[in-house]
């Protein structure tokens, strides 16, 4: 054992689970996750009161570096909040897929059928806009600020997944529009938009594939 720290400690979390439970647990999850999917066309049902908070306690139990946690969600239900949301992020996108964007980048578009119209940021009954925190007057300086973000936002979208809810991860360029529509200070920085809802009767989403786990998995 190493000698006492001179920070506080406790012990360790202990999870005592069985070789074959931890199995199943595992692929059962990984099973669920095989089934997500980002979803465009949302169904105008109700989220459960509760979920989205949960899943953003989920979310900020994420490691981050010198456990500062740099990470801000700003949920957004409001109608005409969402409105304005939509209509600044089209501004973005239309500049994006008229001038910015190299053919290239719109080649490899293309098959997911993307545009610069963005009605899912109206038609989600939620908007999760996640922020990165840096330094600011009441906030201390962020380590491995994108990492730590990126980790959280990971564990947001699996805990919206494994409710039964769609998301889509949306990322206008720029994106200091949203500093205003969502009221944050300069220090804080947009990451990412994640509409959230249940998929409309009639969502289609592209067919693609993944990749096999002996392609992306190097064992040494």
């Amino acid at each position: 054992m190493s000698s006492s720290p001179e920070y506080p400690v406790v012990p360790a979390p202990r999870f005592d689970v069985p070789h074959d439970e931890a199995t199943r647990r595992v692929e059962a999850f990984a099973d669920t996750m095989n089934l997500r999917r980002t979803v465009r066309d949302f169904a105008g049902r109700t989220i459960p009161d509760g979920v989205i908070e949960d899943a953003v306690r989920a979310a900020a139990t994420a490691p981050s570096g010198a456990n500062i946690q740099p990470w801000r969600f700003v949920v957004i239900t409001d109608p005409d909040r969402k409105r304005r949301l939509r209509e600044a992020a089209e501004v973005a996108e239309r500049e994006f897929y008229e001038r910015r964007a190299s053919p290239e980048w719109l080649a490899a578009l293309a098959p997911i059928g993307t545009d610069w119209r963005k009605p899912f940021l109206e038609e989600a009954p939620a908007v999760i806009v996640v922020f990165e925190v840096h330094k600011g007057p009441h906030t201390p300086r962020p380590y491995y600020v994108k990492e730590s973000v990126g980790i959280a936002v990971g564990f947001l979208l699996a805990a919206l997944h494994q409710a039964g809810l769609a998301t889509l991860t949306h990322t206008p360029s720029p994106m200091k529009f949203l500093n205003e529509v969502c009221e944050r200070p300069q220090e804080e920085r947009a990451y990412v938009v994640i509409p959230v809802g249940y998929p409309a009767d009639d969502a289609m989403v592209p067919d693609i594939t993944r990749k096999p786990v002996d392609e992306v998995l190097i064992r040494l």
